[in-house]
């Protein structure tokens, strides 16, 4: 009996450890490139609604469509994405919204930006939730809350690599006859249109399909999840739709947004802010992220006094 437990527990290290391994670094990376597409509109702003006689209202106008669309297309996409299998539906997001990441470069006015950032809203709303639905299918329930923690680990990376990778995109100002912020919407889009072939490569569905993983791994871990699968549908079994009527869901999605809109906020608007004080493209960057820095510790300091309702 002894042996036995050990055994199990030998198994379960070894497979979490090989599935973590595999699975967290390469969507960080996904993560990472989503995100610097998501916000890098923000390090254009300034540049931007110069070129394109854009108010403030105008750019905040069409910054903040993208999230209408996200909003309306978020559960549609993961319905698909269950449908046709994680693989090929994370590969069709990056390459669509790699594309229209890119055509935000050839924009003219307010109109024609309003239309690009919704339609990078219905490109890319499936592939945030997408991925956490992902998670599930790949990590029992004791291992979720700090595997999505390293997932989401990627959004300060972002910014401390993005940010000056931006600063130094802007400073092609004039070359082959377009702005700095054209060469940025192009130069970042590139990296989410070549990871769409490193996804359909790289990605596994489903732990059974697994070839990475040793027979007794797959096994072992399809068997772990789907237990707890029927465990859960045994206490609480109820269609997509009432789930997302439930007053706890719609409770944290208040609480969500309560974070998003500061958060947001400091990404689309500080880079102008900071570029009116008379710096450069880099300095700029450099503030914005210390910026973002400060305002993570206050994150930090409020989930240590809190606990988990920080």
């Amino acid at each position: 009996m002894v042996d036995q437990a050990t055994k199990s527990g030998d198994i379960e290290s070894a497979t979490m450890r090989k599935v973590t391994w595999r699975l967290v670094p390469f969507l960080m990376l996904c993560y990472f490139i989503a995100y610097l597409d998501r916000v890098n509109v923000g390090f254009a702003g300034a540049s931007m609604r110069t070129d394109l006689d854009l108010s403030a209202t105008a750019f905040g106008g069409a910054a903040g469509i993208f999230f209408l669309a996200y909003f309306f297309f978020e559960v549609p996409s993961n319905l698909a994405l269950n449908r046709f299998g994680a693989r090929r539906w994370i590969a069709r997001i990056m390459f669509t919204w790699g594309i229209i990441s890119g055509a935000q470069a050839f924009v003219q006015g307010e109109l024609s930006f309003n239309i690009v950032r919704l339609l990078l809203g219905i490109a890319e709303a499936g592939f945030f939730p997408g991925i956490i639905f992902y998670l599930t299918l790949w990590f029992p329930t004791a291992y979720r809350a700090r595997i999505v923690g390293w997932f989401m680990f990627a959004i300060p990376i972002s910014t401390v690599i993005g940010a000056p990778i931006s600063g130094l995109v802007l400073g092609l100002e004039g070359v082959a006859g377009l702005h700095g912020w054209q060469w940025m919407f192009l130069l970042e889009a590139v990296p989410a249109l070549i990871m769409t072939f490193a996804v359909l490569y790289y990605m596994t569905d489903r732990p059974i399909e697994a070839q990475w993983l040793e027979p007794q791994q797959r096994e072992w871990l399809q068997n772990r999840l789907d237990h707890e699968k029927d465990q859960r549908e045994r206490i609480l079994d109820m269609s997509w739709l009432r789930s997302m009527m439930d007053w706890r869901v719609i409770a944290l999605g208040f609480v969500y947004m309560g974070s998003n809109i500061p958060q947001y906020g400091l990404s689309f608007f500080l880079p102008q802010i900071v570029k009116a004080f008379g710096v450069s493209n880099i300095n700029r960057r450099c503030h914005y992220r210390r910026a973002v820095s400060r305002r993570r510790r206050g994150h930090d300091f409020l989930g240590r006094a809190f606990g988990p309702f920080g």
